[in-house]
């Protein structure tokens, strides 16, 4: 699978609820010659399928509990196009959702998790660069729950985890998995063909994310929001079907970062985001395979044209990592914070040529 080709799982809907539940196997010890008689077989063989069921049973009432914390917080918003998910970010009626699920539109139906009632709900800001929005209700009823929104510092691998939202239009939905990995930067579809936003430091889970999930929550064992579900692998090799267990989540960091932003002056002031400050397009070499990014215009006093680089240079390399297409460029850019120093190699004139690059910020 070519791990840069990704789709949205929202503004559809995914699949029903499918809750998995892993019964812990349970080792047995060894008697030596002076640990006295053996226990008989048929009644270890007891203890263990007693000490398994309360395991599961243990697991299950985790899961409730949590399902039953956090499932009141999670709405479904309704666009003219579709169908996504959202999270309440406080008892305002503050909302936040995927970029994506709000689309180009200003005013949305929203449906509490746990009521009947549809809301009225309109957009504060979008900000597509990390597929992030802000929604508002109109009036917030009472009783509304907020989200408890947790730590990325201690997200960690092997962490069973709760996706919730609306898959396929399918209100209060949840799916389970693990974290799988941490730290992946993929770059979504556009909606116009293309690639979309590039984000980085994204939460993979092996928990069912399918259209109609994003903007939900994805939660841990102690019933708090790591990260919003956002967009699925697809594998091309199958038509660019779904590749299932493969799911990823912005990071809860970065969503209280631009939420917060948003929420305090009604737009994202600092984007935290690397740039260039240039415009560029992918070009290709004799045998029609890109080649680098060539630079359509340069900010005047931006950080390539600070490190003397030109409109008509071709990127080909951002530190150590080669670049070949206006994505690959994006997604070295997104492992690199403002301010960093980079070495930037770019070909002109058919020379290669390097530059030390102070980078900005989108």
């Amino acid at each position: 699978m070519d791990a840069s080709h990704f789709r949205h799982r929202a503004r559809r809907s995914p699949l029903p609820l499918v809750a998995g539940l892993c019964a812990l196997a349970l080792a047995s010890g060894c008697s030596g010659p002076d640990s006295g008689p053996a226990a008989p077989e048929s009644s270890t063989s007891a203890a263990r399928a007693d000490s398994a069921s309360r395991a599961v049973a243990q697991l299950e009432s985790d899961y409730q509990r949590v399902i039953n914390d956090v499932l009141p917080s999670v709405v479904q918003i309704q666009t003219a196009d579709g169908l996504g998910s959202g999270i309440v970010y406080d008892t305002d009626g503050t909302i936040v959702t995927n970029a994506h699920v709000v689309g180009e539109e200003t005013s949305f139906k929203v449906s509490v998790a746990t009521g009947e009632k549809v809301l009225d709900a309109s957009l504060v800001s979008s900000y597509p660069e990390q597929d992030l929005a802000v929604i508002r209700l109109g009036d917030a009823p009472e009783g509304l729950r907020a989200a408890k929104f947790g730590d990325s510092e201690k997200v960690e691998v092997g962490q069973i985890v709760l996706a919730m939202g609306s898959p396929l239009g399918l209100s209060s939905s949840v799916t389970q998995g693990i974290v799988s990995a941490l730290g992946r930067t993929v770059s979504e579809p556009s909606s116009g063909g293309g690639t979309g936003a590039t984000l980085a430091n994204m939460v993979q889970t092996s928990a069912a994310i399918n259209p109609g999930n994003s903007g939900g929550a994805l939660v841990n064992l102690n019933s708090e929001v790591i990260g919003i579900p956002t967009l699925a692998a697809t594998d091309p090799a199958l038509g660019n079907s779904a590749a299932p267990g493969i799911g990823f989540a912005i990071p809860v960091s970065t969503v209280k970062t631009i939420a917060d932003q948003i929420i305090d002056h009604g737009e994202v002031t600092s984007s935290g985001r690397a740039a260039l400050d240039v415009t560029g397009r992918t070009v290709v070499d004799d045998d029609y395979q890109p080649a680098g990014v060539a630079l359509v215009s340069v900010e005047r006093d931006g950080a390539a044209y600070d490190g003397g680089m030109r409109v008509g240079d071709i990127v080909t390399g951002i530190g150590d990592t080669e670049v070949t297409t206006i994505t690959s460029l994006a997604e070295a850019l997104a492992a690199e914070q403002p301010g960093d120093k980079v070495r930037v190699t770019y070909t002109r004139g058919g020379g290669t040529r390097t530059a030390e690059v102070t980078l900005g910020e989108i």
